[in-house]
């Protein structure tokens, strides 16, 4: 806009310190209709203070209550204040003992990673023999090192050739350029709306600009190719989350073939498979549940005074993998375990996320749950964004951040039920719920 025309605009400016406003009075740039005659003068209010309701509405006290005294009110919000800073103060020790302990465990996966050159990567199976390797493949496998480890520990059970990725790809690039997918436009959108929502922090995967969204339908529909084939043509919503966490440590060919594998290991193809394998899934919340009982007996009692079953919420974690809950790097160190161990540790990051928020799972409203669960609950989102816990450093850490979980929590939680967890518990329960495995 030109700045002499601007200047030529009347604008009175009358500042009234009693009333902590201003009153802004500017012409419309319009005329009025008819008579090309300016219309009156518009005043505007923009409130730089308390109003006047606000001056007389305690802070400290619920509206329906009677109110304090003035001197009562002032006192408990002082207390009040004191208190968020106190909080505050106590948050960021956390977060700096936290990044203490990150860096300390990072600095000793660096210095390791001889180790995992000369005894693991040669035979990752090493890991589940030695004590000392275990301990190194938890604590984090070295970035450069994931994605051969990961490919080797999934394995290649389905027998895939080194050409499926590039076939099915085909098959779906060909569908999508004559507008005919065999697949269906439905499934398409499914994929679309999908890949909107997949680690959106990173800005990698979002169409129609993410530098690796073209990666990721391909492989999202060579995925469904393939599976349709199969006869299994339905879409599952999270899918992406599986698709993009691999695209971040192999090539598409390699990573479709790890996916594939993957999700054929016998609980995520339960949850993958659709209703034909429904009575499957319905064991493995009967699994779960058990574990529950065992390892969190009052947040167990608590679920079934309230009817909240593990239907409500595990499908939600298993199916990405934990990827809208957990921040990547927590994630890629969580799956660093999945692949290792199987099935077993899905349920053992599982119990770990709501040992995690264990204190937060007593509210006694069924509502108020699963609100908790979902990482909907607006009173923690308040109360974190208040207190620092939720700010522009934490996007992209998943939907649990607003609790302060995070990587080294959900780590400690794990390593503390290793003296708890027994292999040969998993075992039997597996044999009890789902004996034809």
């Amino acid at each position: 806009m030109d700045l002499n025309h601007r200047a030529q605009q009347p604008s009175v400016e009358t500042s009234h310190s009693s009333q902590h406003s201003v009153h802004s009075v500017t012409s419309p740039s319009s005329s009025s209709p008819g008579g090309g005659g300016a219309k009156s003068p518009r005043v505007t209010h923009t409130s730089h203070g308390p109003s006047a309701l606000e001056k007389v509405l305690s802070k400290t006290r619920p509206s329906h209550l009677p109110p304090k005294n003035k001197e009562e009110d002032n006192k408990h919000l002082k207390d009040w204040e004191e208190m968020m800073r106190n909080s505050r103060a106590a948050d960021e020790k956390r977060k700096a003992l936290v990044m203490e302990r990150r860096r300390a465990r990072e600095a000793a996966v660096e210095a390791s990673i001889s180790t995992w050159e000369r005894e693991i990567v040669p035979d990752y199976r090493a890991a589940l023999r030695d004590t000392r390797l275990r301990s190194l493949w938890w604590n984090g496998i070295p970035s450069n090192l994931r994605g051969v480890l990961w490919e080797r520990a999934i394995g290649n059970d389905i027998a895939l050739s080194k050409d499926s990725f590039s076939r099915c790809s085909a098959r779906g690039r060909r569908a999508r350029e004559s507008g005919v997918h065999p697949l269906g436009p439905s499934i398409m959108a499914a994929i679309e709306e999908d890949m909107t929502t997949t680690l959106p922090s990173l800005h990698l995967f979002r169409p129609p600009t993410g530098p690796m969204c073209d990666d990721l339908r391909d492989m999202l529909c060579a995925f469904m190719i393939a599976r349709a084939d199969e006869g299994m043509s339905h879409y599952v919503p999270g899918t992406a989350r599986v698709a993009a966490m691999l695209l971040l440590n192999l090539a598409p060919d390699r990573a479709f073939i790890a996916m594939r594998n993957l999700l054929e290991r016998h609980c995520l193809r339960s949850f993958y498979g659709g209703p034909g394998l429904k009575e499957d899934v319905e064991a493995y919340y009967r699994i779960f549940d058990t574990l529950l009982a065992d390892c969190m007996p009052k947040v167990y009692f608590n679920f079934k005074q309230h009817q909240i079953s593990p239907s409500v919420y595990l499908a939600d974690w298993l199916i990405p993998l934990f990827v809208d809950h957990l921040p990547v790097e927590a994630c890629a160190r969580v799956w660093d375990g999945i692949v290792l161990h199987g099935d077993a540790f899905l349920f053992r990051v599982a119990l770990a996320l709501l040992s995690n928020i264990e204190m937060r799972l007593f509210f006694p409203e069924r509502k108020e749950l699963l609100e908790v669960l979902r990482g909907e609950n607006r009173a923690a989102q308040e109360v974190a964004r208040r207190t620092g816990v939720l700010g522009p450093e934490t996007e992209g850490a998943g939907k649990y951040a607003q609790y302060g979980v995070d990587e080294e929590s959900v780590w400690q939680r794990i390593v503390e039920m290793d003296e708890w967890w027994k292999e040969s518990t998993w075992t039997r329960l597996l044999q009890r719920e789902l004996p034809d495995l």
